[in-house]
């Protein structure tokens, strides 16, 4: 199937091809970038709409200068959280493709020609997404992904390389409006990975995702953000295996593999617990629980994992600045993504 052209001109093309939904709460400040990034596009056939769901902040006021181009409207609703105003945003308009940028990021100029052209030339494709910069809050810029996507071509990922999170979505990611109503768009109960949520959603519909390895946007990780959290992450993550094993059929092969991964990340928010707890300076009860934790599941190991506990059995007072050193050094936007656990918790990383 020929994809269709893919710089029209939106002033003569008629109804748009592509909506790209930015929630801009509590990024005023930013939010003009990602606009101004959107207005660079060279597919010009899309719309737009900025969502401030109760802000803090004065995003009508950000948002203003960009009005006068007919393609972007600007949206004021109570807050209801990001999942509640992506869902709005996406309801209030009308393309058949819908793209996701968050308030803080960017898209390079080719992201929207690059993603609808993926998406228009393959209905088994249920969602597009490429690899981009992650900056910001981090101790060194990297980008998304840094190995071979999923268990096949590298292209192509099946539900089980997203759930494995061998296949890694990243967040501006682009997919069909009528997938996102038949699967009832994100999940408003879901406080942390409602992303991750939603893909998972999307793949069990069947089909397949793809991956564009280019460069074509940039993530922004900002202090205290919710994806710099690693906790936090592992409990949406939980969620959303709790969800997907009471979806699946019996007989579903997939159900295996979300056990297992239930199961490790439950053992993964236990470590991230006894690390909280040495770090916030109950070290000897920390100390007990990390071996525990590790005995059982199996997180960690190696020899540096092995010396480090030797060293600590001598001088229990070098575990917490020993920890709170390595989560920082290995925060999110540190290391490589995928996998199912943030990768400081693989101590030989």
């Amino acid at each position: 199937m020929n994809a269709p052209p893919s710089l029209p001109s939106s002033k003569h093309a008629g109804a748009a091809r592509v909506a790209v939904i930015v929630p801009a709460y509590g990024v005023a400040h930013l939010v003009g970038e990602a606009l101004e990034s959107l207005k660079r596009q060279t597919l010009t056939d899309w719309e737009c709409i900025v969502i401030d769901d109760g802000a803090p902040d004065d995003v009508a006021a950000a948002v203003a200068p960009y009005l006068h181009d007919p393609r972007i409207r600007f949206l004021q609703t109570a807050n209801g959280g990001v999942s509640t105003a992506r869902n709005r945003a996406v309801e209030s308009c009308t393309a058949p493709l819908i793209a996701l940028l968050d308030g803080d990021d960017l898209f390079r100029p080719t992201y929207l020609e690059t993603m609808v052209a993926v998406l228009e030339a393959d209905p088994q494709v249920r969602l597009a997404t490429c690899n981009a910069r992650i900056f910001g809050a981090v101790s060194r810029e990297r980008t998304c992904v840094e190995s071979k996507q999923g268990n096949g071509d590298g292209t192509r990922g099946s539900l089980s390389d997203v759930l494995d999170r061998s296949f890694n979505v990243y967040i501006g990611t682009t997919f069909r409006r009528a997938d996102f109503e038949a699967v009832g768009g994100f999940d408003r109960t879901m406080a942390q990975s409602e992303d991750f949520d939603l893909w998972v959603r999307l793949m069990m519909l069947g089909g397949e995702a793809h991956y564009v390895d280019e460069v074509l946007g940039d993530y922004r990780v900002r202090p205290g953000s919710a994806s710099s959290n690693a906790g936090r992450m592992l409990l949406g993550n939980i969620r959303v295996y709790d969800k997907v094993l009471a979806a699946l059929a019996p007989e579903a092969p997939e159900r295996t593999l979300v056990e297992r991964l239930l199961a490790e990340s439950r053992s993964a928010l236990s470590f991230e617990h006894a690390m909280d707890r040495i770090i916030d300076g109950d070290t000897r009860a920390g100390l007990a629980e990390l071996r525990d934790v590790v005995r059982a599941g199996g997180i960690v190991g190696g020899p540096v994992w092995r010396a480090a506990f030797a060293l600590w059995q001598i001088a229990p007072v070098l575990a917490r600045p020993m920890l709170r050193w390595r989560r920082r050094a290995h925060s999110r936007g540190a290391t490589a993504a995928g996998g199912t656990f943030p990768s400081f918790l693989e101590l030989e990383g």
